[in-house]
C-alpha cells in the first residue's frame, strides 16, 4: 500500500514508518524538520511541510491508500494542537479525495468497561482531571472526524511505554479492554497498521491495551 504518516518524528509515528517499511509498504513521512528524522528506507519519501497549511499537505496525501497520524500534544502546554493539525490533514485529504484515516487518541475518551476495578476507575478519573485540556482537544478532534467525509478510525491507547513491539494486545471497538493500563508505542503503531483494512473499525473509536 501507499501510506502517508503524520507526526513521523514522534514515538508512535516513527514506529508506524519503521513497521510499514518492514512490511513492504511505500511510505511518505511528513515532517517539519527532516534533520530530526533518522529513519531510512528504499520505499521511504520524507516530505517537509508546514502542518498548519492544508495546501502544503496535498502533495503528501495525493494518491495514497491511507493516512496514519501520530500527531498529538507532547505536554499539557500543547493542548489544542491535535485538533488543529488534524483539521489541516483532513482538509488536504478532502482536496485529494483520499478517505482512509487512522489517528491516535486516548483511552479516557472511551467508556469505562463493565467490571472495571475501582482502582482503575480512580486512576482514570485522576489522569482525566490532570490532562483535561488534552482530552478536551482529542474530543474536538474526534467530533470533527465524525462529521467529516473521511473513513476514520480513532485508536485509543492507555498509558504509553517505549517497550518493543509484541503484536499481542486486546482491542475493543467502541470501548476499552477491561483492566488495560498500558501499551507500547510500538504496539499502537502495529495496531494502527493492522486496522487499515478492517471495515469494523471505520467510523469508530477502538480501545487498545495489553
Amino acid at each position: 500500500m501507499k501510506l502517508t504518516v503524520f507526526g513521523a518524528t514522534g514515538g508512535i509515528g516513527r514506529e508506524i514508518v519503521r513497521q510499514a517499511l518492514a512490511a513492504g509498504h511505500d511510505v511518505t513521512a511528513v515532517v517539519r524538520d527532516p534533520a530530526r528524522f533518522a529513519v531510512t528506507g528504499e520505499r521511504l519519501e520524507v516530505y517537509r511541510a508546514d502542518l498548519t497549511d492544508p495546501a502544503a499537505l496535498r502533495g503528501a496525501v495525493a494518491g495514497k491508500d491511507a493516512v496514519l497520524s501520530g500527531l498529538g500534544a507532547r505536554s499539557r502546554a500543547d493542548a489544542g494542537v491535535t485538533a488543529k493539525l488534524t483539521r489541516s490533514v483532513v482538509a488536504a485529504m478532502d482536496a485529494e479525495s483520499v478517505r482512509r484515516l487512522l489517528v491516535v487518541s486516548a483511552s479516557p475518551l472511551g467508556p469505562v468497561p463493565d467490571g472495571e476495578p475501582l482502582l482503575g476507575k480512580a486512576i482514570t478519573a485522576i489522569v482525566g482531571s490532570v490532562l483535561k485540556d488534552v482530552y478536551a482537544d482529542l474530543r474536538v478532534m474526534e467530533a470533527e472526524l465524525a462529521a467529516s467525509a473521511t473513513d476514520w478510525t480513532s485508536v485509543r491507547p492507555p498509558k504509553l511505554t517505549n517497550a518493543p513491539v509484541t503484536g499481542r494486545y486486546r482491542t475493543v471497538v467502541d470501548g476499552n479492554p477491561r483492566g488495560g493500563r498500558s501499551l507500547a508505542r510500538a504496539d499502537v503503531a502495529h495496531a494502527m497498521l493492522a486496522m487499515i483494512d478492517d471495515p469494523a473499525t471505520v467510523g469508530r473509536g477502538v480501545g487498545v491495551a495489553y
